[in-house]
């Protein structure tokens, strides 16, 4: 019988030490991110930026990247008929980079071809450079995020490593543990934000190199509508 009770306390101081460890174990992802310290600041202001910048400019390439064949069909319909006012309305109404290139094309129509060329070209630098804007910024945002976080990391191994020298007697190896993950919060965060304005920023590449691609092809249809005129 006392046997039979001995197995059961045991039991149940067992069960209960599972469930103990259990609940510290089960720490959520919001007190991580408290955890991590003065550090998580700027990390959780490059995140945002980021999200904004991304956002911001995935609306813009897709404003941007409206089809422009329809366009360069009107356009070359009405240059041929001599009705060029009304194809500068037309540009004018569609608010693209193809639209803004071919529209300054038609306002030079009757200016030597080469100086249409020099027109459009000039304009789709422009045109290229309101694509690009930012991006530059969301790079230095998947560069710098990761740098951040490691400095966080190493100013929370310092601190954790200050408290034990100045710890008397045995050191607790739940200060130091603690210490050093609540450091290693800071390398994380950053790594995950780095490699969201990564990917993000390279996907934009690429959507802006397609548009550029367009861009040319749609110039060059132009210019060899103008020589067939």
């Amino acid at each position: 019988m006392i046997l039979l009770q001995t197995l059961s306390t045991d039991s149940l101081a067992v069960a209960e030490n599972l469930a103990n460890g259990a609940t510290k174990e089960n720490i959520g992802l919001l007190d991580l991110l408290i955890k991590g310290g003065y550090m998580m600041i700027p990390l959780y202001l490059l995140f945002i930026l980021a999200i904004f910048i991304f956002v911001e400019r995935l609306i813009t390439l897709k404003k941007a990247s409206k089809p422009s064949s329809h366009l360069l069909d009107q356009v070359k319909v009405l240059v041929q008929s001599g009705q060029v006012e009304k194809a500068k309305i037309i540009c004018a109404g569609e608010n693209t980079p193809v639209a803004n290139m071919i529209a300054k094309g038609v306002d030079r129509i009757g200016s030597p071809l080469k100086n249409i060329e020099v027109s459009i070209e000039n304009v789709g630098k422009i045109e290229i450079y309101k694509l690009e804007k930012n991006l530059n910024l969301l790079a230095t945002v998947s560069g710098a995020a990761p740098m951040i976080g490691f400095l966080g990391t190493v100013a929370g191994m310092i601190q954790a490593f200050i408290a034990v020298a100045q710890e008397e007697g045995m050191v607790s190896p739940k200060l130091l543990s603690t210490g050093i993950y609540e450091a290693m919060i800071t390398t994380a965060a950053g790594l995950v934000v780095g490699i969201i304005a990564y990917l993000g920023y390279n996907y934009l590449v690429s959507r802006v190199s397609k548009l550029v691609h367009n861009m040319e092809y749609s110039s060059i249809e132009f210019i060899d509508l103008l020589q067939d005129k």
